[in-house]
């Protein structure tokens, strides 16, 4: 699936039934796929008229004491301390989604670090100060962890000794790249350990620390969904930092609302646009569609780019639906030639179902070309409509592939998946929306698309596989890459081939890991929002198949409706909770 596949759309038994049941279906879409539709704007809570009288007291309250509570935090972190401190109370500050009011400080203080080695074999140390330094776009060499092997090469098996440095390696190890044959050595070596039964006499916080890690390390976390659990996490370590976890707290509940309002207009804005009450058939998730922005843009500074991009990711669903459920081929090349075309005169030819989505879409990639015009002077319709016409192009060749009952190979298959998931159509509309290092360099590396968005994508579809082929198989949709790699390599147990596809996943992985150390002159920001897409992927898809695993609709709540209690004397921010105005 794609930007669109992780959203329920109407069973249909034939290519162009209309369904009434909730279920996804395929033209393999990814960004977005199988939410239950129980989270809606008009559940939550609604003001009163006391509190909206008290709303702008609370408001000053609440940003007085975030700002006292910034500036003491950052004092703590500009105080000169003990390296490993310093790193962990970075470290700490980013889990918690708090970075983004200490980017200036944070990049001066790892600046330092770059040149700056741990003492007396600190493992810890060693790991957490290379895991930091590569995922903020600093320099690091694993050749530091040499130091940790014996004279046969392996890591030294006294370091099982050292289980919190043991986890510390093994988080590091997942930044590695296929150059960095240590870190293979070091994954392997830490996880074969951090699984024996005697790391269950660890203590319970640190216990639940290894259960976490094993089962998603850190480098593949949402931001926004790690910095809600690690907040609880962070509450119950002995030496957290009072100041540090409250900001913590007040800080994640006023970005929630942030989102929430976010939603207010973006739910505005596809009510206008009419789409859903003129087909029938098409699928109504702009709440799902907003759950991938806030995993690419996890900054609050980001809010413009999560509202305009969601609009597209909302369209793109629709278009998907008419190619997946709706539309005859000979009306599906008419759909194609249109948007070839990019003009509004080349409506006349499609059917009427087709000329409403084709308005919104050209007038919603126009909007967003003219506010980055007025923003910063660039004209980029030409580059956004790329990106639309080579996904109609795809949509159209799967369209192809399902009437002539032909399954592509699997490379075939990712190629042209990357791009009906909707990767390089988010991507590029993200790189000109957050604006940052626009230039003709850049420029010149988005044609073609490069490699940092193809294996973000390629992970995108295959966890989007991996957690709706089953049942898209059991209704005859197009052949996923479970489906591909079984028959290209003969292999006749699903299981294997989604293990198999599971170690592809980790393989994109390494090869994405590369593009944080190669010479580049990609602004760090899009090369954050790839990650994020890749990371994204897996929170939506992990538990697909696996009805005891947590769902995507705990998450919405988690992220969007549901904020975290606050102690007694900041318990009256609590209360904006209730100021949302819908």
């Amino acid at each position: 699936m794609s930007i669109s596949t992780f959203l329920q759309i109407p069973a249909a038994s034939t290519k162009h039934h209309l369904g009434v049941s909730w279920r996804p279906i395929s033209t393999q879409t990814s960004l977005i796929s199988c939410i239950k539709p129980r989270c809606h704007l008009s559940l939550m809570p609604q003001p009163t008229p006391k509190a909206l009288n008290n709303l702008p007291s609370m408001v000053n309250n609440c940003t007085r004491t975030m700002e006292e509570l910034r500036e003491r935090t950052q004092k703590e972190l500009l105080t000169p301390a003990n390296p490993t401190a310093s790193l962990k109370l970075i470290d700490s500050i980013q889990r918690l989604g708090l970075g983004y009011h200490f980017e200036e400080e944070i990049s001066m203080l790892l600046e330092r670090f770059v040149d700056w080695n741990p003492d007396d074999q600190d493992l810890l140390a060693t790991a957490l100060r290379f895991r930091l330094l590569r995922h903020n776009g600093f320099p690091a060499s694993s050749d530091v962890f040499s130091e940790f092997k014996g004279r046969d090469g392996k890591f030294k098996q006294s370091l099982s000794k050292d289980p919190l440095g043991l986890l510390s390696l093994y988080e590091a190890s997942y930044l590695g790249t296929k150059e960095e044959e240590e870190l293979v050595q070091a994954m392997e070596f830490t996880r074969t350990h951090l699984q024996k039964r005697s790391f269950s006499l660890l203590p319970s916080q640190h216990r639940r620390q290894v259960v976490q890690a094993l089962e998603v390390p850190r480098h593949l976390r949402m931001s926004r969904l790690e910095a809600r659990n690690y907040i609880d996490e962070y509450s119950r370590e002995s030496n957290h930092s009072p100041d540090l976890l409250d900001l913590a707290k007040l800080d994640f509940n006023a970005v929630q609302q942030l989102h929430q309002k976010e939603l207010v207009e973006i739910i505005r804005w596809w009510k206008q646009l009419g789409l859903v009450e003129k087909l029938g058939f098409a699928r109504d998730r702009p709440l799902e569609c907003y759950l991938w922005t806030v995993g690419i843009f996890p900054e609050p500074y980001n809010s413009n780019c999560r509202i305009e991009l969601t609009k597209t990711i909302a369209i793109l669903l629709v278009i998907d639906d008419i190619f997946d459920t709706y539309g005859s081929l000979p009306d599906l090349v008419l759909f194609t030639e249109a948007t070839r075309r990019w003009d509004l005169s080349a409506m006349e030819s499609l059917p009427e179902y087709m000329k409403i989505c084709y308005m919104a879409l050209y007038n919603t990639t126009n909007d967003i070309a003219y506010m980055v015009l007025k923003q910063h002077g660039w004209s980029i319709v030409p580059h956004l409509k790329r990106t639309w016409i080579d996904m109609f192009e795809a949509f159209l060749a799967e369209a192809k592939w399902f009437n002539k009952e032909y399954v592509p190979s699997l490379e075939e298959y990712l190629v042209n998946g990357v791009t009906t998931g909707g990767t390089y159509m988010a991507l590029v509309h993200s790189f000109f929306l957050m604006g940052q290092g626009v230039n003709k360099q850049t420029l010149a590396l988005m044609e073609p698309y490069p490699d940092l968005f193809t294996f973000s994508g390629k992970i995108l579809r295959l966890w989007d596989d991996l957690g709706t082929a089953r049942e898209e198989q059991e209704r005859g949709d197009v052949a996923s890459s479970i489906e591909c790699f079984m028959r290209e390599s003969r292999i006749s147990g699903e299981d294997e081939a989604r293990k198999q596809i599971r170690e592809l996943i980790r393989s994109l992985w390494i090869e994405l890991n590369g593009e944080l150390v190669a010479p580049s002159s990609m602004p760090l920001c899009i090369v954050n929002a790839s990650f994020n897409l890749a990371r994204t992927a897996q929170v939506v898809y992990q538990h697909g198949d696996d009805k005891k695993g947590s769902s995507v609709d705990d998450q919405v709540q988690a992220l969007i409706y549901k904020p975290i209690p606050l102690d007694d004397e900041a318990k009256v921010v609590h209360d904006l909770e209730t100021m949302v105005v819908i």
